[in-house]
């Protein structure tokens, strides 16, 4: 007997989980179907951003960077400690106690918003009256039926041409969480966001890592400013980054990994390395989901074709986040699972693509919104900038951490702020004020005539904003 639900959502990662729940808030009997499993086979439900990505590697970042602060930072604050030692089995096992409460937090909030749980993978079987027949194909195989089905599948790592992730020597984000001892020398391919924060964890732990990038600017999405001091910052901390490399053959061995390339200079180079983590992007995922059964249309990439409402091409079926266009982050897909659940129940749900934070979890970290000053360039659009050295900052100085700065990008005529920029210590929170700032239009003297706290890193904020006027008051 199949069961019926009005919203049918596939994939629990936080556009799904997030999507199934303001449905259930909104009056709407719903179900979530989410194959992911633990270690014991029970259900995992947070996507890759909770499994094997955001939440884990956030994990990880921030016990090396704790061991990176007992060797070499502790001294100065007159604290010894004698010989520092990590043990990398305890480290993981915070690590995953950390994924398993995001797990138990999300089962417990499908429980207290009424949302059907269904632990198994969800499939198009074919389109019946007033609505579609999805098959879940776990432990048992379970029939429903739905009025509405949000589809939010998210991506898997892409791999390189013949060379599979056997996750022992060559790695994706998954196995780049689950190394089981520092490696001598990890290579990364690939300098992005995955490469950058991984890079980082194996890097304080004592590994050797140098990271191979085929571009020959590095971050060249970030802005060209932020990027040059941000990549300062990676070289001092030893992280031995290459522009402009030709990846060849790769050979992974019993122990270990051959990489052959090119560097900028046009050198053949072979790079031997205890593991190999590749980081050159992610691609949509839609296996399994039996797209054809119903005629659901992907574009070139393999993305699910939406509209702005994120409508695809069969009446009511939806998709969000990584399955779809735009950028391949989390809280995207949030906003996009609440926009989608809104407009079911006839609200108008929005998403603002220009206002999207975006961070890089390092140290500095990097955080940005709005447009790079590059862009503002190639657009023709006439601006003036403003920038702040953390150096400059009392908290900064405090901390110890005064790597980096914020950086104000304002039209030249209205002083609407178009971007901030930002490298250094918390950038990550501190990118907030700015996004909300931009949701409402606010220029740069807005934010350089509100009242910061002082001592605090968001003085460097509202001094970024006063510098696009030339008037900082303490730099």
């Amino acid at each position: 007997m199949s069961k019926q639900f009005d919203v049918i959502v596939i994939g629990a990662g936080p556009g799904g989980y997030i999507a199934a729940i303001r449905a259930a808030q909104l009056g709407f009997q719903v179900a979530c179907i989410d194959e992911w499993s633990n270690a014991a086979g029970g259900a995992a439900p947070g996507g890759t951003c909770t499994n094997v990505g955001c939440i884990p590697s956030k994990a990880l970042l921030q016990s090396s960077e704790h061991f990176d602060h007992a060797n070499h930072h502790f001294a100065e604050h007159g604290i010894s400690t004698g010989a520092v030692k990590m043990d990398v089995a305890k480290m993981i096992a915070r690590k995953d106690n950390v994924v398993k409460q995001n797990n138990d937090g999300i089962l417990y909030l499908f429980k207290k918003n009424k949302v059907s749980f269904f632990h198994g993978r969800g499939s198009f079987v074919k389109a019946v009256e007033g609505g579609y027949e999805i098959k879940v194909a776990g432990k048992a195989e379970e029939t429903l039926l739905g009025k509405q089905v949000i589809v939010a599948t998210g991506s898997n790592a892409r791999s390189l041409p013949n060379v599979p992730f056997d996750e022992v020597n060559v790695l994706s984000n998954d196995g780049a969480l689950r190394v089981g001892a520092v490696p001598k020398k990890l290579a990364v391919i690939g300098s992005g966001v995955i490469g950058l924060e991984m890079g980082s964890v194996w890097r304080r732990l004592g590994a050797d890592v140098p990271i191979l990038e085929g571009l020959p600017t590095f971050l060249g999405a970030v802005d060209e400013q932020i990027a040059k001091e941000a990549k300062k910052a990676f070289d001092k901390q030893g992280l031995k980054i290459e522009l402009g490399v030709k990846v060849g053959e790769i050979k992974s061995l019993k122990k270990g990994v051959s990489i052959a390339y090119t560097n900028a200079k046009g050198e053949e180079v072979k790079l031997d390395a205890d593991k190999l983590i590749v980081s050159i992007g992610r691609v949509p995922n839609t296996n399994g989901l039996n797209v054809e059964a119903v005629g659901l249309q992907l574009d070139e990439r393999g993305a699910i074709l939406v509209d702005g409402d994120c409508k695809t091409n069969l009446p009511g079926v939806w998709a969000v986040g990584d399955v779809v266009r735009g950028p391949m982050l989390a809280h995207k897909a949030e906003e996009e699972g609440v926009a989608v659940a809104e407009r079911i129940a006839g609200q108008h749900g929005h998403v603002n693509f220009n206002t999207i934070p975006w961070v890089i979890y390092t140290s500095p970290e990097i955080a940005w919104v709005g447009r790079t000053e590059q862009q503002l360039k190639a657009d023709g659009v006439k601006y003036k900038a403003g920038s702040f050295p953390f150096l400059a900052n009392g908290r900064a100085r405090a901390l110890g951490d005064t790597t980096g700065m914020v950086k104000f990008l304002a039209d030249a005529a209205t002083d609407e702020i178009l971007g901030v920029h930002i490298v250094g210590p918390m950038a990550s929170e501190l990118i907030a004020e700015a996004v909300v700032a931009m949701e409402f239009r606010a220029s740069a003297e807005d934010i350089a005539r509100i009242c910061h706290a002082h001592p605090s890193l968001s003085e460097a904020t509202k001094e970024a904003a006063l510098a696009v006027d030339k008037r900082t008051l303490n730099f």
